[in-house]
């Protein structure tokens, strides 16, 4: 990955965002002459800039030497989660008014799914995954419509370091045959949890291609109520909700 390089913005601060997105992408810790190579900027230019995000406390030096996301990162991403919710929350109430279902939004957080956005379903018995909750990858539908959206090798490498522990009897502990299942993910476009996480508990989710950070959404309920002959039809109502959640969101 280039720096981005625009004959419109300021130049330094372009740099200064390409450098903390590849220092992201790369697990949040890299050498100055990793990021030199990375983004193809000479080392003096390299060490400048983050000589100046250290002294704002958007990256921090290690005792290795290597550099890694600051501290004041934590905020803005938090500031930022909120206003997903925001964002997410009128197409998440049409999704509920059309399946009848709770609907969810979730995003990378390292090797993990976070929930950033929820509308409970109207039933009585109805899912409540709280907001901010952190869950597995490999477990769950909005983690496995995240996993499918990355590389396979890069996918593989994350939940093997993240561990495949079972939830539920139904959870796919096996690294190969998860691999299989993201490949039929991104042919069909959705995912489903049966189960996996929950016991009784049907999960539906889609990629949400497009957004600013790995995002998916899902809708989940009591297998009772989301019956196998609904899957394709829920999941079309997700799918057909990405669009309007990227319209809001980007």
């Amino acid at each position: 990955m280039s720096a981005p390089r625009s004959a419109n913005g300021v130049q330094s601060l372009e740099r200064a965002f390409a450098i903390l997105e590849l220092m992201a992408e790369a697990g949040g810790e890299l050498q100055l002459s990793r990021l030199s190579t990375l983004s193809g900027l000479p080392l003096p230019t390299i060490h400048r800039i983050i000589r100046t995000l250290v002294g704002s406390g958007y990256v921090r030096q290690l005792p290795s030497r290597g550099y890694a996301l600051g501290p004041r990162l934590i905020r803005l991403g938090e500031s930022a989660s909120s206003m997903f919710a925001t964002w997410a929350r009128p197409v998440l109430t049409d999704l509920v008014a059309a399946v009848g279902e709770t609907a969810n939004m979730a995003v990378m957080d390292g090797d993990r799914a976070v929930y950033v956005a929820q509308v409970p379903s109207t039933h009585s018995v109805r899912m409540f995954t709280e907001v901010g909750r952190r869950v597995y990858l490999h477990c769950t539908g909005v983690g496995k419509a995240l996993l499918a959206q990355l590389p396979p090798e890069d996918a593989r490498a994350l939940v093997e370091r993240a561990g495949m522990p079972a939830q539920t009897p139904n959870t796919i502990t096996d690294p190969d045959l998860l691999m299989i299942e993201l490949s039929e993910i991104r042919q069909r476009g959705y995912c489903v949890d049966d189960a996996e996480q929950e016991p009784g508990v049907r999960c539906l989710a889609v990629p949400v291609t497009g957004a600013p950070t790995l995002s998916a959404i899902s809708v989940s309920g009591p297998e009772g109520r989301i019956g196998a002959d609904a899957v394709e039809s829920i999941a079309a109502q997700l799918q057909a909700a990405v669009p309007k959640l990227l319209a809001e969101i980007t």
